[in-house]
């Protein structure tokens, strides 16, 4: 007869290399792909934008990791049925947790990108009319004058 743990030793192996190889997959994903947004946000220090994305993949790691680790304490299960179900509910809360990283990561680029690229916007210049609103009333020629051809 097998108790409750027997079934929850493999659940916990399983979990664990998936969990492990989910993040180092997306992990790098994220690093190879972030590096080309990155580099257009640091154009002008490169090596800058190389120790942006590696701190992002370290955190990337620690988040996730860590959450997993969290994950991994299952109550008891009685059958194989059960042992697979806490399997697959930990599985998705690891995927979806990875979703959400995924996703924040991907926003924080654009906002990073955005604020970059309106660095080097010009300053946004004023219509004349809201400069001086008197001066716009005026006429451009001085009083008495006649453009030529109007008369």
């Amino acid at each position: 007869m097998s108790t409750p743990t027997d079934y929850l030793v493999p659940v916990y192996l399983v979990y664990g290399g998936a969990s492990i190889a989910l993040t180092v997959w997306l992990a790098r994903t994220l690093f190879r792909n972030g590096a080309v947004f990155l580099a257009d946000v640091f154009a002008d220090n490169p090596s800058l934008s190389e120790a942006v994305n590696r701190l992002l993949v370290v955190g990337f790691y620690l988040f996730n990791l860590g959450y997993a680790c969290l994950l991994l304490k299952a109550p008891p299960a009685e059958t194989l049925v059960a042992a697979i179900e806490t399997l697959s509910y930990k599985l998705g809360a690891l995927l979806l947790s990875l979703g959400a990283m995924h996703f924040f990561n991907m926003y924080l680029f654009h906002k990073i990108r955005r604020r970059a690229k309106l660095a080097t916007l010009p300053p946004p210049v004023m219509h004349h009319h809201e400069l001086e609103p008197e001066l716009a009333r005026k006429p451009l020629a001085a009083p008495g004058y006649a453009f030529p051809g109007t008369r």
